[in-house]
């Protein structure tokens, strides 16, 4: 049974698992890790096959399903937001000026609610 009175110190991330690691461009693993994420669920909710999404991405099957797994050491920003575009959908790139309350700059994606298909 487990002592009860262990207490662990837990640490508060900073919103991004990258550079909580120490890894090296941590934002731009980030916005590629949330670009393909916003992919994946646009080809889950259009119910494509990786075929389909490869033939309407211009790609090989074998991209779509690196891209399904989230191994995205072959797609750059640029090419997950042409994929976007692609299947239909429009991106809003919006650059101001940090906050002073915040030490460092940041780049963000979000996704805005998208109506039900």
């Amino acid at each position: 049974m487990a002592n009860r009175n262990t207490h662990e110190a837990v640490t508060r991330g900073s919103g991004n698992v990258f550079a909580d690691l120490g890894l090296r461009d941590a934002g731009e693993k980030q916005t590629r890790v949330r670009l393909a994420v916003a992919i994946h669920e646009i080809l889950q909710s259009r119910r494509l096959s990786q075929t389909a999404a490869a033939r309407l991405l211009n790609v090989n099957q074998p991209k779509i399903s690196s891209l399904v797994n989230y191994q995205l050491d072959g797609f750059s920003v640029e090419r997950l937001l042409h994929f976007l575009n692609a299947l239909g959908h429009d991106v809003e790139i919006v650059i101001r000026k940090k906050p002073r309350s915040r030490k460092t700059a940041r780049i963000m994606v979000k996704e805005t609610q998208r109506p039900a298909v």
